[in-house]
């Protein structure tokens, strides 16, 4: 039997509400999402975001600067709602013009409205149906719905994506970006068989060659199985982690109850930079997510993204001809 099959990627709710060529969206990662990777996703077609994450308020000015000299393409911010100068954030953020953001980690109620009366572009990151139920009454624009394959910060509920996004369609009318494990067009495909119009694609991203994360990180994650992740933290905030000397602590410490003052104390300082942008492979806090065990090289933002779409197409023609 055939059956007639195609999606145009290059026209839906997505791809017009933010005005680029592709519905592909590159996580805004902290110590990965600087200027330079988000320029060249944008470039590409898609959208990328600066990671405020990792922050000061002085340097994301700069990284405005810079992506605003790099591109004329449409992109944005990520700013998680937990960051301890989100007001100062949101301050820069209306000042300097931007039209895109990217909230998570937190209710979108408190700046929505404002983000929208500065001409601004909001969408937010969830992890359940009655999260996403929560921002459509907030007013956000679009929902990004993670699964928990994603790496870094995790929902308590720990859906997978392929679980998540159809129950997350089914609760809300809105454009709804598929997040977690989404490494390949043959993915990227079955996300929007699943009702999404759009991804948001993080370790494909962070382990490019504009990503800002140091050499050493990118190396150790090309090299990674499809056992070299796990979830952890789930007393601070569950989080998915490479398993190094650090993480082998903390699953210790896990095992046998360990609060999360302990958790914290054994994280340290600065545990996600000292791994991700300083390269420290043993002592370091190293997010990635299960996707990573299908990357093989370290490769420049345009191959990834023309690799996307090439297998988008393929499969889609392969499954039309079924």
């Amino acid at each position: 039997m055939n059956i007639k099959f195609f999606y145009n990627m290059k026209a839906n709710r997505v791809t017009e509400l933010f005005g680029i060529e592709y519905p592909v969206i590159a996580g805004g990662m902290v110590w990965c999402s600087g200027w330079r990777l988000a320029a060249a996703v944008s470039n590409a077609g898609g959208l990328g975001l600066l990671g405020a994450g990792s922050m000061h308020p002085e340097t994301l000015i700069e990284h405005i600067d810079k992506m605003n000299a790099a591109t004329t393409k449409p992109w944005g911010i990520n700013v998680p709602l937990m960051y301890p100068e989100i007001e100062k954030l949101m301050d820069i953020i209306i000042e300097k013009g931007v039209k895109i953001v990217f909230t998570s980690a937190g209710s979108p109620k408190k700046f929505t409205a404002r983000l929208h009366e500065a001409g601004i572009k909001v969408a937010h990151v969830v992890s359940s149906s009655k999260f996403a139920k929560k921002c459509e009454e907030a007013g956000v624009d679009a929902v990004v719905a993670e699964g928990f394959e994603a790496g870094g910060h995790n929902g308590r509920e720990e859906t997978t994506t392929m679980a998540l996004i159809p129950q997350v369609r089914e609760a809300i009318s809105l454009p709804l970006i598929a997040a977690g494990g989404i490494g390949s067009g043959k993915a990227m495909l079955a996300a929007m068989a699943l009702g999404a119009e759009g991804v948001q694609i993080g370790t494909l991203f962070a382990v490019s060659e504009e990503s800002s994360a140091s050499d050493a990180f990118k190396q150790m994650c090309v090299n990674l199985g499809e056992d070299g992740t796990m979830l952890a933290l789930k007393k601070i905030s569950p989080t998915r982690l490479i398993k190094n000397e650090l993480y082998a602590k903390i699953a210790e410490a896990e095992s046998r109850g360990a609060e999360a003052d302990e958790l914290r104390e054994l994280l340290g300082k600065a545990a996600s930079k000292r791994g991700i942008f300083e390269g420290d492979l043993e002592n370091g806090e190293l997010e990635i997510g299960q996707i990573v065990s299908a990357i093989k090289e370290v490769q420049p933002v345009s191959t990834i993204m023309k690799n996307l779409i090439d297998d988008f197409t393929a499969t889609q023609s392969r499954i039309a001809a079924l």
